[in-house]
């Protein structure tokens, strides 16, 4: 038994180690596409991707690697000016593809928008997806010239991954006082999509819109304009809500 013991301590030291000076290894490398691919592989957490497998569903292999970790990949891609290369690959699992999302989404305005008809494609999942539109930060000063992007996402023909990501930069990023008949009259445009996380995206813009400014979008939720289950999910939202005020959800 001690011995056994003794092994299994040699074990686990020997593996440490072994993370330690991969890890050291690959921080003093520039963020290249192998450095990022061994950076990656050393910020695996087998009991994360274990959890993250029971609310993510995608087609892409799951690592189980921590969405801030991969901020800061993304970060030093862009530091680097290794983005064109990073892009130029297809992505091997759904760690690499929401960070193509991320340094995509970190890029100037004008590049960003050159390389979204090749990103969208490639969101198959709600985490992928709200993790681009939350990193968009250059958007909020150029809205009125990305509507054109939004409504592209949201046409008739578009992915229901598509349609999401419109819906999720809406609301990150449009609804300001300036933009709430446009965030309306978008919501009326993809009401009727049935797919679940459109449906879902849909509820969700509508709680938000009402949280910041409940006396507009209170005419939206009483004309019924919205499928029963998207406005009772809609309600909910805004009941779990701690920024909305008790006397207003009795």
């Amino acid at each position: 038994r001690r011995t056994g013991c003794c092994l299994l301590w040699h074990d686990r030291q020997r593996m440490a180690f072994y993370n330690w000076a991969l890890t050291t290894l690959c921080y003093n490398l520039p963020m290249d596409y192998q450095a990022f691919q061994l950076r990656l592989t050393s910020l695996i957490e087998d009991d994360f991707r274990d959890f993250v497998k029971k609310g993510i569903i995608t087609d892409y292999p799951l690592l189980g690697v921590r969405i801030p970790h991969l901020r800061e990949l993304a970060a030093e891609i862009v530091k680097f000016g290794t983005a064109t290369d990073f892009l130029s690959h297809s992505p091997q699992s759904f760690e690499e593809v929401t960070t193509q999302g991320i340094v995509v989404a970190t890029l100037p305005y004008d590049e960003m928008k050159s390389y979204l008809p090749k990103f969208v494609p490639l969101i198959d999942n709600w985490c992928t997806c709200d993790t681009f539109c939350n990193s968009l930060k250059s958007v909020k000063k150029h809205r009125s010239d990305f509507l054109d992007q939004i409504d592209q996402l949201l046409n008739a023909e578009a992915s229901q991954f598509s349609v999401r990501t419109g819906l999720v930069c809406l609301l990150s990023h449009y609804v300001v006082p300036d933009y709430l008949a446009v965030v309306y009259d978008r919501v009326a445009q993809v009401v009727d999509r049935e797919e679940y996380y459109v449906k879902m995206a849909v509820a969700w813009l509508v709680a938000e819109c009402f949280i910041k400014f409940p006396d507009e979008t209170y005419g939206i939720l009483k004309a019924g304009i919205l499928p029963k289950w998207t406005q009772n999910k809609a309600i909910s939202k805004i009941r779990d809500s701690y920024r909305v005020p008790r006397e207003v959800k009795d």
